[in-house]
Formats: C-alpha cells, structure tokens, sequence
C-alpha cells in the first residue's frame, strides 16, 4: 500500500534514522533550484515530448535547520540601576515603574568566541516619549544552552555591562541627563538597533531617531557626533528636523539592521522600512559608511522585502559583499507570517535593481528532534519557531552554527503564552545536510493551505511551504490597473472586508460572469492601491473558525508577491517550491480590456520562471487560454475539467464541446497537444455512488496516461462535508475526517498529485 504521509513521504532517506526524523520537519536553507518536483509520463505531443524534468523518484541532497540548543532571560529580569518604565504601557499584568532596568530582549548581538556575547537592548519601552528612564547599554551575557541532552540551565546569565553615555559632552542637542556628570544616555535620546564591534574594539551603533550611526569606544562612551544620513533625510524624531521640515525616513524606522564589511573598513546600515515618498512599498536601502572618514559614500543597494510591510531587523556579516539579514513581518504568534533569514550579495542584482537574497532559514519552521522546550509555548514541539513580533537578532557563530533572538517589546508581546509577556529567548541552529527521496506525488497546496489560513493571502502560502506542498496555487484575477492579483474570483465580497466599507459601498454591482449573473464587488473595479486598503476573511467561516480567526490581518498579495515568495522558499524535499497559476474568467477579462496571459507571462520572465525546467506550471478551464499560452511560455500547462459543464470560451464561441468530451480518448489526445497535464474533479476520476461512498474509478487516469498527461485531483478537503461517506468521522460537516485515506485511494487508482486546502492533513495517516 503507498503510503503518502508527510513522514513517509521524507523518511524514504538515504540517510540515517535520526536524520529521517529530522526530515519530516520543515523548510530547508538554500539549496539550488531544481525541476519541479512529480513523476514523469510518457511525453506527449507537445513541443516533442516530457517536459518534466528529471522526474519524482530522483535522490536530493538539502540542508535542514536543526535546533541545537535553547537559553532564555525571564521577561520580568531585572537588571541593577534606577528604577525604569514609569511611562511604559501597561500590558500582560504588568504595570511599571520597575525596581531595576528591564531588559526588553536583544536587538543585537556581537559573538566573542568564547561563549559569551554582548547583547543589546533598543530603547527600552517602544517610543521616545516612555523611555526616558531607559538607560542605553550593552550587556555580557553567557548562554547555558538547554540542548535536550547535556543538562544545561538553559538559562542566559548576565555577566556584566556597559552604559553608553555622553560623558565627553559631543552631542550638541539637548538630553535627557544633560546637567550630569556621567551624562548617560536613555531610550528618549537614542533608539539603538544594530551594533558591529571594531577590531580595536570600539562599537559602532545604528539607531532609529535620527536615524544615525553612533560611536562609542569599548567603556560606552561617544566618541564623535552623531553620523547622519546622507541627503538631509530626517526621521520625525531627529533632534535636527526643523519646524515645517518634512520627514524623509518614517518613524522608528532607522538603521534596525548594520553589518560591516570583513576588514571593518565599511559599515553596511540599512534602513528598515520604506522611505517617504517611495512609490515600491517593498524597497528597503542599504548605505555604506566608510568608518575611517566618517562619512557615507555614494553606493547604495535596494533590497525588496517579501511583503510591503516587511521588515529588516537585522544583518549580518558572513563574507566579502555577502550580509545574512533578518526580515520579518509584525505578527506573532499564529498570525505570524514572515520570518526569515535570506543571504544578501551586493554583487548579484536582478533586473530591477534589487540585490539577490537566498533563503537561510524559516525561523518559523525548525527541525526540534530533541523536543528541547517542547510543550512550554507556542511554537515549542516538534517544530521549533520563533513566532515573535520583533525577530531581530542573527549571527554566524564561529562553528558555522547560527544563533537567532528575539526583542521581546516588555511588556507587551506575548506569542508564546497569550497573557505573560514574552521571555528574552535566544536559540542555536545547524544547518544540517540531509539526502531524500522524492516519492513522485505533487501535493498542491490548493490556495495555500486554505483551511487554516484565509485563501490566497500570504500567510496561507506560507503555510501550505510549512505543511510541505510542492507548489502553491494562486487563482490570477486583474485589478483595474491592469496588476494581476491572488483571489479565487474577481468577486471579492466574500474573500475581503470590503463589505464593511462605506467608501466602497457605490462599487457593489451586478455583472455577467461567464454567462451567470454575479452581485458583488469586483478586483476590476478597484486599483491596486485600494484594494491594498482591504483585508482578507475566511470565505468558509462556519466550517473553518480557525481560520476566521485570522480574518481582517492579511492585505491581497499581488501574483508578483506569490512567485517572489516561491522562489525563494523551499519544500521540504529541498526543491524550489512551485508555483500552479489559474487564470480565472480569461475571455471575461479579455472582453473588458484586462487580457490575463501577456501580464502573466510578463511575470514569469520577470521572476525568471519561464522556462519548461521551472517548477511552474498554469492552468485554466478554458481551452483557447491555455493554447494562447502554448504558444507564448515553455512553462507546463494544465487543463482543468469539472465533473459537468464545457469551456466557458467554447460555449461564447457556440460550440458543443463539454468536459465530458475532453476526457474520453479523443479528448485527451486533442490535450496533449497543447497541454501537459489534466486537472480533473474528484468525480471524474472516481465518482461517487448512491449512497456517498467511493465507486470504481473511471478509465481516465489510464487514458490520460496512455496520452501521456499527468493527472492532478482536485480537491481534497478535510472536512466531512467534503468527504466520501466513508471517510467521514461524524455527522458534524465541519469535523475533519479521514482525508488521507480518501487521497490514498485515488493514489492508488493512479492519480500523480492533488489539489489540497489542508497539505498536512491530506499527508498524514
């Protein structure tokens, strides 16, 4: 029997046990892209034979992050000197002022080869406006990692400190302990981010107010004033904005990130967000400072983040013009969506401009084979994540190991355990290299994984990645700008918020789709730029609560933003995870002026994933779509069938062919002309019987086959309203039953891969 759970779908190793343990869990670090994953067909008609590449049953070779150790500082730590958080919100129970100085997590890291590191705070309470009771310092710290093994404390023990100050009075603005001798400096004074130490020992620091770059020598104390930003560009909070001056950096967004380069001449600082006025929501700059002038030079980098409110929170120095930096997103917890590690080289552009970055790490998907925390949190188990809103710490130890922290916002993140406030928490990953065996089976996750996360929205892609798919599925619809964007239809009502906004409420129309009448909103009838303002609900919220829980969080992502986050993901096999593009409604769109194939191709290229080796493939229920397309891309192509109906631009066109005539022998021969695969309905493949339990599967798989097409079902949903009778496990239509059995049975009938809103559970059993 084939047995298609995630366990043995990656347990089929060539490595040793514990290594096959490792690999049923998630994402791996970079590794080059390879063909898509899938078993190969027979070739048929099109362009001359198999487009498939080197088949689904080949052996690979990827590294897994591995979870190697663990240390934490409580939350509630208090370190010596004066009372602090007066002004510091309330939250998780916890009302200051504090007997002490708290330390609200690490921003930054410096490692000193001997177990021991200075970590550093930001400015304390999250605003200029509470943290002025905040001193600025930089601690010693010493990890005693729990590793699951050796019996460590797993605790991070305080050694000592440095406070910076401003005791050479170099500063010629005004702070907060301006008439003392000692002039130390407070979180109202400075927002400290990054820190890089000098090989004479000296630290460099980024921060946010100015944003500058501050230099402190190895007791804490400023050397020179304040570096600024070339340009004039001003923060709101610099001490030097003039009254009517406008802003060229948003708030707190400065230098949260800052590398240097190996010999230590140059500073890499990079500033967090989008700048004022830029047009690219996903354009963050880095600047370079040469430390012996003091001055910036006139290089400057682009780096694009994989969502517009992504954040680089911190870099890393890990060879010449090569930086690992940590982007992140503001959620946490479950919500949490982006966080990552990519490497950065500033010699490898694309072409638009933006330096490469390759994935490091999923810090939301790490390999705990020891169960080191496990049960004390949130993202503590099997899988270790850092699941943090403030995900700003990476360094490259000196054994190759990296070690990731958090900033744990005291007190008011709470993402492990809702209700207490977030420990400061350091972990220590490898990167493990591990050999697989592909079993063959594309696992689609079917508008991500849209049973637990709101369709086609980032964060259900990512966890379709996490829960191992092969490829990810967004449906293609246009926005009135022409940008094509993720949505299931160009009817939005159900899929977004939009109806809880009375500006909108004019758009609310009545249009003919496809010969039927729909009421709604629709993309076409709103730019980018507005349905940017829209936020995305579970389109099924009876059935999927926990989803719905999520409802309100996620912008719509652009096609753009999906191929950007499948490139630069990986499946758990080690391959580049694919992307499985439908067009919705083409002669719909194309009657109205919003042609769908030239800008999804023009995507594709742009993405450099336009040839017949890349993990993509389209797919459309249409059939002059798909032959457009054949003739326009290398790119893999399906044709969709449903179990009733025909082709909507064959019914436009007058004609009689239904579905059912593309799926006899004839029909599947006239496929594989143009197409590579068939994309069937469940019941056209094994049709249900009277009494709702699975019949005998038709000849189609087999005549499909014969024609040389590859067969993918769809879909495969886990609750029982969508299960064969007797997969069910109760009469309650939202339970989930057995979806891996029913999946299992279609496997065996043949079918090469599927269509699943729940990727985890359509691979367990």
């Amino acid at each position: 029997m084939r047995t298609t759970t995630r366990s043995a779908r990656l347990a089929r190793t060539v490595a040793s046990g514990a290594a096959a343990t490792l690999l049923l869990l998630a994402a791996s670090a970079p590794a080059s892209a390879g063909s898509a994953p899938g078993g190969d067909r027979p070739g048929g008609d099109r362009h001359g034979g198999d487009r498939h590449g080197s088949g689904g049953h080949g052996v690979s070779s990827h590294r897994v992050p591995v979870l190697e150790g663990r240390a934490t500082l409580s939350a509630d730590f208090l370190a010596e000197g004066p009372p602090s958080g007066a002004d510091a919100s309330p939250a998780n129970g916890r009302q200051g002022p504090w007997d002490g100085q708290v330390i609200p997590g690490f921003s930054a890291m410096v490692d000193n080869g001997d177990g021991t590191f200075w970590a550093q705070p930001d400015n304390g309470f999250g605003t200029q406006a509470n943290s002025a009771d905040f001193l600025l310092r930089n601690y010693l710290v010493r990890p005693d990692w729990d590793t699951g093994t050796s019996g460590g404390s797993g605790d991070i023990e305080i050694l000592d400190h440095i406070d910076y100050d401003d005791a050479n009075g170099v500063l010629d603005f005004p702070i907060v302990n301006e008439d003392t001798d000692e002039r130390l400096l407070t979180g109202a004074d400075f927002d400290i981010e990054s820190v890089v130490r000098a090989k004479d020992g000296t630290f460099w620091v980024g921060e946010e107010f100015g944003p500058f770059v501050l230099h402190f020598d190895a007791s804490g104390t400023l050397l020179d004033a304040p570096v600024p930003l070339p340009g004039g560009l001003k923060s709101p909070q610099s001490p030097y904005l003039a009254d009517g001056e406008t802003p060229g950096v948003r708030a707190s967004s400065g230098f949260e990130a800052m590398s240097a380069s190996p010999n230590g001449r140059y500073l890499y600082p990079v500033i967090e967000n989008t700048l004022v006025g830029e047009t690219d929501e996903r354009r963050r700059v880095i600047y370079e400072l040469d430390t012996r002038t003091g001055e910036y030079t006139d290089r400057t980098w682009s780096y694009q983040t994989d969502l517009p409110g992504n954040l680089v929170g911190d870099s890393f120095t890990v060879g010449k013009d090569r930086f690992w930096f940590v982007e992140r997103d503001n959620w946490d917890g479950e919500a949490s969506v982006i966080k990552r590690v990519y490497e950065v080289n500033l010699r490898r552009t694309d072409d638009e401009g933006f330096v490469s970055k390759e994935l490091v790490l999923d810090a939301l998907g790490v390999a705990n084979p020891r169960g080191i925390g496990a049960g004390t949190g949130y993202g503590l188990g099997e899988t270790y994540s850092l699941p943090v809103q403030s995900f700003e710490t990476v360094l490259r130890l000196r054994d190759g190991r990296i070690l990731i922290g958090n900033d744990n916002n005291y007190p008011g993140n709470d993402a492990r355990n809702p209700g207490e406030p977030d420990d400061t928490e350091l972990a220590l990953i490898d990167l493990r290299r591990e050999r697989v065996r592909d079993d063959g089976v594309t696992v689609v996750g079917h508008r991500g994984a849209s049973g637990y996360r709101p369709e086609h929205t980032i964060a259900a892609y990512e966890q379709a990645i996490l829960q191992c798919a092969d490829y990810i599925e967004p449906d293609v619809v246009a926005t009135k700008d022409g940008v094509l964007v993720a949505r299931h239809e160009n009817e939005i009502g159900g899929t977004t918020n939009v109806a809880d906004r009375p500006e909108f409420a004019e758009r609310r129309t009545t249009k003919v789709i496809d010969g039927r009448s729909v009421t709604g909103w629709f993309t076409e009838d709103f730019t980018l730029a507005e349905l940017r303002t829209l936020r995305a609900v579970e389109r099924l919220g009876e059935l999927r609560p926990g989803s719905a829980a999520f409802d309100g969080l996620y912008q719509v992502p652009t096609l753009d933003e999906v191929l950007d986050l499948a490139r630069r993901s990986r499946t758990c096999d080690g391959q580049a995870v694919g992307v499985y593009p439908e067009t919705k409604h083409p002669t719909y769109f194309d009657s109205i002026g919003l042609s769908l194939e030239e800008p999804l191709v023009a995507e594709l290229e742009a993405n450099g994933l336009d040839s017949r080796r890349d993990p993509v493939i389209l797919q459309s229920f249409e059939i002059g779509n798909l032959r457009e397309l054949d003739a326009m891309t290398d790119v893999r192509l399906v044709q969709l069938v449903s179990a009733s109906g025909a082709p909507y631009d064959l019914v436009a066109a007058g004609e009689d062919t239904t579905y059912a005539d593309l799926v006899t022998r004839r029909g599947l021969r006239d496929i594989s002309r143009y197409a590579d695969g068939l994309g069937a309905a469940k019941d056209v493949l094994i049709p249900r019987d009277a009494d709702g339990t699975l019949g005998e599967p038709t000849s189609v798989i087999r005549d499909a086959h014969r024609a040389g097409l590859e067969v993918h079902g769809w879909t495969f949903r886990a609750e029982n309203t969508f299960l064969p009778a007797e997969y069910r496990s109760s009469g309650d239509p939202a339970e989930h039953g057995d979806l891996a059995g029913e999946v299992e049975a279609f496997l065996d009938a043949g079918m090469d891969g599927y269509f699943t809103d729940q990727p985890d559970a359509a691979t367990a059993g």
